[in-house]
């Protein structure tokens, strides 16, 4: 799930070595053709995926939020993370499944957000219980969906997060702990550094602006024109360091 108001008493990390994919690839240096976007909540993923879709000419996916368990699960009722969270497996699923990358051979998709999102999230809101019933039905559902070429990890500070989401003024969002926000960044944060599914590209966004400084965006992509082999960094000339 993308938010929660406030975070769970059990740790959102506390079972790492089950939340990351281990099927590791390398591109060589082929033509892009599935790029995914991931971080937290108002990191920028959406209007990112927007922007180079539109740049590179690219088919556009989205995730979708339009769950309707995810109001009881904002109100904190038994039972509703679960059923929120496996509304959320299945309709992921069907997206990713539905994806012809083999008729797709010279046309990119991009995507805002990548398979095991999920999984982060479940971890993040399910119970011990719980998790034991995802996890089958997870890891079943994974076997069965594309690994992206490339996978841009947007990261960004939870100050800068905040700000974000005061300005954005979602009706629920305002209301998520500072708790929650800070563990949706360690999750992240834990899950990308053990990522080695697909070449990585990190990108900490605190201080870039791929919608209103043009010379961030066409630094990306000028880096996206070359290889990205393993896990690497981005970092646009003109913008300011990260404190």
């Amino acid at each position: 799930m993308g938010t929660k108001v406030r975070a769970k008493s059990q740790s959102p990390i506390s079972r790492p070595e089950s939340v990351t994919p281990t099927m590791p690839k390398s591109r060589a240096h082929e033509p892009l053709r599935f790029i995914a976007i991931e971080g937290p909540i108002r990191v920028g993923k959406t209007s990112l995926a927007d922007l180079l879709a539109d740049r590179l000419h690219a088919t556009r996916i989205r995730d979708d939020e339009d769950n309707p368990f995810l109001e009881p699960f904002y109100d904190d009722k038994p039972g509703a993370a679960f059923q929120a969270q496996f509304h959320f497996l299945i309709q992921r699923f069907k997206q990713w499944r539905a994806l012809d990358l083999a008729a797709q051979t010279d046309h990119v998709i991009i995507s805002d957000y990548i398979f095991e999102k999920d999984k982060i999230f479940a971890y993040l809101n399910l119970n011990d219980a719980e998790i034991k019933v995802y996890d089958q039905y997870y890891e079943m559902f994974a076997e069965q969906v594309p690994i992206p070429d490339l996978v841009i990890y947007l990261q960004a500070k939870p100050g800068a997060l905040r700000k974000r989401i005061e300005k954005k003024n979602v009706s629920f969002e305002p209301r998520i702990s500072d708790d929650y926000l800070q563990a949706v960044v360690n999750a992240y944060e834990h899950f990308f550094f053990h990522y080695k599914s697909s070449d990585l590209l990190v990108i900490e966004t605190s201080e870039i602006d791929f919608v209103d400084r043009s010379e961030d965006l066409q630094e990306l992509l000028h880096r996206l024109s070359q290889p990205v082999t393993g896990t690497q960094y981005f970092l646009p000339l003109g913008s300011a360091s990260a404190d």
